[in-house]
């Protein structure tokens, strides 16, 4: 089927201005072949939570609408990666229609497995205008969720929930903005044993506040995050609104008595909030966080990014810098086989939707946007052609295929006609020469005119 005038008009809407603005300033940001950072260029994301699954990461984000101007977020969105650097995006796995009980704010959540399930705790805006954790389950990592009880979990008018399941089998959700809170989960992990605990917020267990900061006690602000290593327990926080700082605490315990021990990322950025997460995978600690680094990015239009760190000796965490350049690739990336255009390292100008094929496709594509794909293997023998999964309502345009930046060597262009629509599909082919070794590829598109040129949806080299 065809596409209505008025998506038509949506199309040029959220096409053509973001390839303006996105473009040339994430080209100011730091340079086509070295900015991997932030990691999600599509859509401003926020409050990362990743899971290791399968030896691959799940990031969970939650979504900043554009040109937001409060908090104004709707859904939760999720990303994978095997390589740390290519990033392939899940979409929207579950929004606030999910919880009949809500109003709005879909906030900073966290997905842990258990029972051959998977279960997101999250918290929301009830309708009465009361904050609450709720809780969402699914049979796949990759959704959809459903709402596991038709009501909150818990309901204290505070946010930001992060779980953890102590070696005993003890499931433990804390939470918490002004205060700080754990309960206990019963095996089912949609109910609580006993009564929620407040901890108890002293300057030895969470610093001291800076001078000029918001009245509290102690430094804990929000977002905390709780983690396990090496039979030391870290709680990780953001701290000192506004504009927050991350620090942490350890314990002997996952319940303390809490020790403070410093700030992780000092107050940097286009954001006022910040949101830790902390990972291992693959024998290396990454730290996640979000900032404001995009074009037209804020406090309110936030972007997820990753470090690597090693700890110290003593397992303290060391003082972590923002970066543009990110983590470094694990790997590489095989050409040879069929690959989702949305897996990305960075891009610029594009958005992505749910494709009519299943999965998701890169959409929006205007002339002169781009995808990076960070350390794709091409071999010794190198790669002869290529293959690319389009549609087009338009006049359709081309696929510059480039190695080591978006004005590096051309191996290769594919013309990609008229589909006739956004839905009718067609798999174009195209020559490819000079396209050996490990190389950062970039799909450059061109074509005439400010409406969007087509859509992508798989790409594989032969």
């Amino acid at each position: 089927m065809g596409i209505s005038p008025v998506q038509v008009m949506l199309r040029f809407i959220a096409g053509f201005l973001p390839a303006l603005l996105f473009f040339g300033a994430i080209m100011d940001l730091a340079g086509t072949a070295k900015a991997d950072n932030p990691v999600i260029q599509t859509l401003y994301s926020a409050d990362p939570a990743p899971l290791v699954l399968n030896n691959r990461v799940y990031l969970f984000t939650g979504h900043d609408e554009d040109g937001s101007k409060t908090f104004n977020m709707r859904d939760w969105r999720l990303y994978s990666s095997a390589d740390m650097a290519n990033w392939q995006d899940h979409g929207v796995i579950m929004n606030l229609a999910t919880f009949s009980w809500a109003s709005e704010r879909a906030w900073a959540g966290q997905v842990i497995p258990r029972n051959g399930k998977f279960y997101y705790y999250v918290p929301v805006q009830q309708k009465n205008g009361a904050m609450a954790i709720g809780v969402a389950v699914s049979d796949s990592v990759t959704g959809p969720y459903r709402d596991a009880l038709g009501k909150p979990l818990v309901a204290n008018n505070e946010i930001d929930p992060t779980v953890y399941i102590d070696d005993n089998g003890q499931a433990y959700l804390y939470w918490g903005n002004p205060n700080l809170w754990y309960a206990k989960l019963n095996q089912d992990m949609v109910s609580i044993s006993g009564s929620p605990v407040q901890v108890a917020l002293t300057t030895a267990g969470f610093g001291g506040r800076r001078s000029g900061a918001n009245a509290r006690a102690t430094s804990f602000e929000e977002g905390p995050w709780i983690y396990k290593r090496n039979n030391l327990w870290y709680l990780v926080y953001a701290a000192n609104c506004c504009s927050e700082d991350i620090r942490y605490s350890t314990g002997p315990s996952i319940t303390g008595p809490w020790t403070y021990r410093g700030v992780i990322m000092a107050t940097a950025g286009a954001s006022f909030t910040n949101h830790p997460a902390v990972l291992d995978f693959n024998g290396s600690s990454y730290f996640f966080y979000h900032n404001g680094a995009l074009p037209g990015g804020g406090g309110y239009t936030r972007s997820v990014a990753v470090e690597k760190f090693n700890y110290n000796s003593d397992g303290t965490i060391p003082t972590i810098a923002t970066t543009t350049s990110g983590s470094p690739m694990i790997g590489t990336l095989s050409p040879y086989v069929r690959q989702e255009a949305e897996t990305i390292a960075f891009s610029s100008g594009l958005k992505t939707e749910t494709c009519s094929e299943g999965g998701m496709a890169v959409s929006f594509i205007n002339n002169n946007d781009y995808i990076k794909v960070k350390g794709v293997a091409f071999g010794t023998t190198g790669a002869k052609s290529l293959s690319a999964r389009v549609a087009s309502a338009g006049s359709g345009g081309k696929i510059e295929v480039r190695l080591g930046s978006t004005t590096g060597t051309l191996v290769g262009t594919c013309t990609v006609a008229g589909t006739g629509s956004w839905t009718t599909w067609a798999t174009v082919t195209c020559p490819i020469s000079g396209a050996k070794g490990t190389q950062d590829l970039f799909f450059r598109f061109t074509g005439s005119g400010s409406d969007t040129l087509f859509t992508f949806n798989w790409w594989m080299f032969e």
